[in-house]
C-alpha cells in the first residue's frame, strides 16, 4: 500500500486499540497543528 512505510505521529487520544512495536495497524490522517496525525489507530 503507498505510504506503508512512512512514520506518522499519532497522540495516545487517538488509538482504538493498545499497539506494540511490530504491530501492524491501520489509521485516519487527519491535518492537525504540526502536519498530519494518524487517529483511529487499530491493530490489524
Amino acid at each position: 500500500e503507498e505510504g506503508a512505510d512512512k512514520d506518522h505521529f499519532v497522540h495516545i487520544s487517538g488509538l482504538i486499540d493498545e499497539i506494540r512495536e511490530g504491530d501492524e495497524v491501520e489509521f485516519e490522517l487527519k491535518e492537525g497543528n504540526k502536519g498530519l496525525n494518524a487517529v483511529n489507530v487499530k491493530v490489524l
